[in-house]
């Protein structure tokens, strides 16, 4: 405006000050898109502290049409053990809804919320997830809440030939023994079933999941990992930092000597809960139903369920 120009010096020329307000604004838009494309610095330090930088702006979810035949007949239930780990809930629904539509796969996220005052036991609450599912779910997949898949060619497809792990030892960041089937494991219901689930006595972190590899085998099931993958040690990315939360890796003496034994008798047919409430929610346009689970331990046949 004119008074603004009457403060400028004499001699002071607009296109100086137009070109620089340009080259600002283009400084900006730069910055935007390579802070939002993952090729800007990392704030806060260290891969595994936060989530896969989403596009900027945020892309729409993406929803299936009901009619749709790209999308394939078969529908999974995404089950994802859960307590208190909300910062990594809040990156893990939106990337894993994204990630899943992208490859037209029918999909439901079930949060398995454990909100009694025992031990965390991520194998009830995955037996829990599985009966509480619905009849609209062929397959299941069991997934831990801080591990997300960065190679889209990885298979989350229905795995009628047998259990499919997703998260196999060569590819896993943490866990690379041969025996070992946890991370991300995928079953039909059918299969899940053969093996009565998984069993109840595993209160605490850990070991659930190689007594499960041993219910696979005994049903007569072969599990399968994916081929061709190239990425190795970064096919996923790992949210779980240690040094600020603690797993609870306490081992009594009686649970020492239970944790290398089978459990013959238990698991689908005896786990024992109640749902507080089930509630459907969107994170960042992505849908899930958080399930607030109420777990019983019989302190006779596992005295290890309570924090005392």
């Amino acid at each position: 405006s004119p008074p603004l120009l009457g403060l400028l010096p004499g001699r002071f020329s607009v296109f100086p000050l137009f070109f620089l307000a340009l080259l600002l604004g283009f400084a900006s838009l730069l910055w935007l898109q390579l802070s939002c494309s993952g090729e800007g610095p990392v704030l806060g330090g260290g891969e595994s502290r936060g989530a896969p930088r989403q596009p900027c702006p945020p892309q729409a979810p993406l929803q299936p049409a009901e009619d749709e035949p790209s999308w394939g007949p078969h529908r999974l239930a995404l089950l994802v053990p859960f307590r208190e780990r909300f910062e990594e809930l809040l990156a893990f629904v939106p990337y894993m809804h994204r990630f899943l539509s992208k490859k037209r796969i029918r999909h439901h996220i079930f949060i398995l919320n454990q909100v009694d005052h025992f031990r965390f036991n991520r194998a009830s609450l995955i037996n829990v997830g599985f009966l509480e599912s619905g009849n609209d779910t062929d397959y299941i997949a069991m997934h831990d809440v801080d591990l997300l898949p960065l190679n889209e060619q990885l298979d989350y497809g229905f795995p009628e030939a047998g259990p499919f792990h997703v998260a196999s030892p060569e590819l896993h960041p943490l866990y690379h023994y041969k025996t070992y089937v946890g991370g991300i494991l995928l079953l039909t219901k059918q299969h899940y079933e053969m093996c009565n689930g998984m069993s109840n006595r595993f209160w605490g972190w850990g070991r659930e999941d190689d007594e499960f590899y041993r219910r696979i085998k005994g049903a007569g099931l072969q599990v399968r990992r994916p081929s061709g993958i190239t990425t190795g040690y970064e096919t996923f990315q790992h949210l779980h930092d240690p040094a600020w939360r603690k797993r609870d890796q306490k081992r009594i003496a009686a649970q020492k000597q239970e944790q290398f034994k089978v459990d013959r008798e238990g698991g689908l047919n005896n786990v024992r809960y109640r749902i507080e409430s089930r509630t459907a929610l969107s994170v960042a346009g992505a849908p899930c139903t958080v399930l607030n689970i109420l777990l019983d331990c019989d302190t006779s046949e596992t005295p290890w369920c309570t924090f005392g």
